[in-house]
């Protein structure tokens, strides 16, 4: 038995019993109230934190208790029933869902957190693709059972339709909105109320109302039918008829659920402190220990060969760094997941991706912004360290004598951006140490600079993001700057096939310079990004010079030839040339490169794209057709119209470039009726007239 060593709690915890776990959702489900529960009912905290009063434990950056959302994920430790719980709280909003993506990759399970009457909702289904991907087993939680338009059994109805979950109910509720008092175990065969008790630490059984037996019953053979299918001796006992005994079931249950086969549903409300120790139940009896998951799976560098490490303490140590935080009071902070091995202090690790060594200063337990120092970390942990200068979001540390690469993690890229300039020269220095510090915490934050007039460019993934960025600067760094209006990140491409020679030659009286390239430029599907690749034969340019023309392709691809925005979705193909053996150098191939990608790109037809956005609306009735009308006038396309509850939902996808003001717009049209969602969906070809139109305003400034 793999055994861990808790410092808090004084006591040996085994690998088993350890569960890493992520709440998700969408934005306002109620993610960070029932975490905050969790830590309430589980001894963590002794007085439950509240959004609206700033007085949460997981939101605790200023920007998060004055907007009442969660910004940056937090990680916090605490335990059930003997069982250690890491537990990552994650923000709802599209605009960080990095925070999201990095979290699910190195978490074993998840809860997925629903708000009863709106059921599922656009991010849900976002996070919840994010999850598939990552195959990461998950519960469903239906919070906000007591609010008005509450409805259980239709949330349930969209959690199977809209993401094709094949869901078994563990709880139902007893009572409706207002009249919301507890919940039905179907596993147990029992109902529990919570009634006397306003901080919902307990509560008491009662018998099963007579109105809910028959749904027990239905929903009781509905879960054995389905965990039976995914277990031959629960089969062969259902098929009979014989009994299963609830510690069988729970077993069936369990074995379903690691393997992606079923979802549990439980019910309850955050906010009125009811059904969050069922749900704490679940997590510990259903969502996977370390040892459940397959064993992470790598590239080793020197045999260039698939390795595994298994979940051991004896095994190498490997581990992935999945966020990088500068802690306003300990510095650069690393989150790494430890997936096998044993970490301690003043100990070396091997960072795969820089190959480099990095030395071990601290280890830490986090909550949130709190911390506790520890000696030693080993497998299934997930820990703070401190003194791992320049290791990135992605990157593997290892034992140098086992090196491992585990796949990095992939971020979206940015659709907005604006222009920044400090107001004083000492803001001008300190501006560029607090934008290196953003950008390695979150990878979806993107810096350039502008060369021709000097300007620093920030992109991200949406308003609110760069809003937060900007604020951060000032009150985490000082730093006063001026910020632009917002722009789209617009892109280029190609659209046909086209070949191009690039020549430099150059001759300063010694040794001179000689570059020569010939490239075959070939449109991509849209979001395949770049591909280079050589057709050089019989040495007609030496192998050693074939990155500098790659160099020089991807640096004239950064500035497009349409308006000047970077070329994506593309294969640059280098298949004929010449060198001179004592003129020719990389520089000059590098010269030569960007020469031939600038001349072929004007004859392959070339386009702008711009980000399409995914927007969902919840109006009234009567407001469907103003909103549908405006929806069109700004070139959206309608993919569909359904109703949720009371309300009814239009889905849309509509240009980026057309959503400016969208808010106050959709407001006016409703009478502040209206409420809506958007997310990054894709890059589309920006229409003929359109593109005419930009490529001679950008042209009549110039002039």
């Amino acid at each position: 038995m793999v055994q861990q060593t808790n410092k808090t709690e004084n006591r040996i915890v085994p690998l088993e019993e350890i569960r890493n776990i992520g709440i998700i959702a969408h934005i306002d489900a109620g993610k960070t109230t029932t975490t905050e529960r969790i830590l309430y009912y589980t001894g963590k905290t002794y007085k439950i934190g509240d959004i609206d009063e700033g007085t949460t434990q997981m939101d605790w950056m200023v920007q998060e208790r004055e907007r009442g959302i969660t910004i940056q994920s937090a990680a916090t430790t605490t335990f059930w029933r003997d069982h250690r719980i890491n537990i990552i709280d994650t923000p709802g909003h599209v605009d960080f869902t990095a925070e999201v993506e990095r979290s699910l990759r190195v978490l074993d399970g998840a809860v997925m957190v629903f708000d009863a009457e709106e059921g599922v909702q656009a991010q849900s289904e976002t996070v919840w693709h994010q999850a598939d991907r990552y195959r990461v087993p998950r519960i469903c939680f239906l919070n906000k059972m007591d609010k008005l338009g509450a409805d259980f059994d239709n949330a349930v109805k969209s959690v199977k339709e809209r993401l094709g979950a094949n869901v078994i109910l563990i709880t139902f509720p007893i009572g409706k909105e207002q009249g919301f008092r507890g919940v039905v175990s179907v596993l147990e065969n029992k109902a529990f109320v919570w009634e006397k008790d306003d901080s919902g630490a307990t509560f008491e059984e009662i018998p099963i109302p007579k109105e809910l037996v028959e749904k027990l019953a239905r929903a009781r053979e509905d879960l054995i039918e389905k965990v039976s299918g995914e277990d031959e001796k629960l089969m062969e006992k259902y098929i009979n008829n014989e009994k299963i005994s609830l510690e069988e079931l729970k077993a069936g249950v369990r074995r379903a659920v690691i393997n992606n086969r079923v979802v549990p549903v439980y019910c309850g409300s955050s906010l009125r402190n009811k059904a969050i120790q069922q749900l704490l139940d679940g997590i510990v009896d259903f969502l996977p220990s370390p040892l459940d998951v397959p064993p992470i799976e790598g590239l080793n560098p020197k045999t260039n060969k698939k390795e595994k490490r298994e979940p051991k303490n004896s095994a190498p140590f490997c581990a992935l760094a999945f966020k990088i935080q500068t802690d306003p009071h300990v510095g650069r902070l690393t989150y790494l997941r430890i997936y096998s091995g044993t970490m301690t202090v003043g100990s070396s690790v091997y960072d795969a991706n820089t190959k480099k060594n990095k030395r071990i200063g601290r280890l830490l337990l986090m909550h949130a912004d709190k911390r506790e120092e520890i000696d030693k970390a080993t497998a299934g942990e997930i820990i703070g360290v401190i003194g791992l200068d320049n290791v990135k979001t992605g990157d593997t540390l290892c034992d140098s004598k086992h090196p491992l690469i585990l796949e990095t993690i992939s971020f979206p890229e940015p659709v907005i951006s604006l222009a920044i300039e400090p107001n004083t020269h000492v803001d001008e220095e300190k501006l560029s140490y607090a934008l290196s510090h953003l950008s390695e915490e979150d990878p979806t934050f993107k810096i350039k600079t502008n060369l021709e007039t000097g300007q620093t460019i920030i992109s991200g993934m949406g308003e609110l993001h760069l809003e937060i960025i900007v604020d951060r600067l000032k009150r985490e760094f000082n730093v006063d700057v001026r910020v632009g209006r917002p722009q789209v990140a617009y892109k280029e491409t190609i659209t046909v096939v086209s070949s191009a020679e690039g020549k430099y030659i150059h001759q300063s009286g010694g040794r001179g310079q000689y570059g020569h390239c010939f490239l075959r430029l070939e449109p991509r599907e849209r979001g395949e990004g770049f591909e280079f690749a050589s057709e050089i034969k019989g040495g007609k340019i030496p192998r050693e010079f074939i990155p500098a023309i790659e160099k020089g392709v991807c640096g004239a691809m950064e500035k497009g030839i349409v308006i000047g925005y970077p070329m994506v979705d593309m294969k640059v193909v280098v298949y004929d040339g010449s060198y001179h053996d004592v003129d020719s150098s990389e520089m000059a191939f590098k010269i030569a490169g960007s020469i031939a990608l600038q001349e072929a790109a004007k004859q392959a037809g070339p386009v702008l794209l711009e980000p399409i956005m995914k927007l969902e609306v919840v109006i009234p009735e009567d407001f469907m057709g103003q909103v549908i009308g405006d929806i069109s006038s700004r070139r959206g396309q309608i993919v569909s119209t359904s109703v949720r509850g009371k309300m009814r939902v239009v889905t849309a996808n509509v240009p980026l470039a057309e959503l400016s003001g969208y808010a106050t717009a959709v407001r006016s049209i409703t009478g502040g009726r209206a409420s809506f969602y958007m997310e990054p969906l894709c890059y589309e070809i920006v229409p003929k007239n359109i593109q005419e139109g930009m490529v001679a305003r950008i042209r009549g400034e110039g002039k």
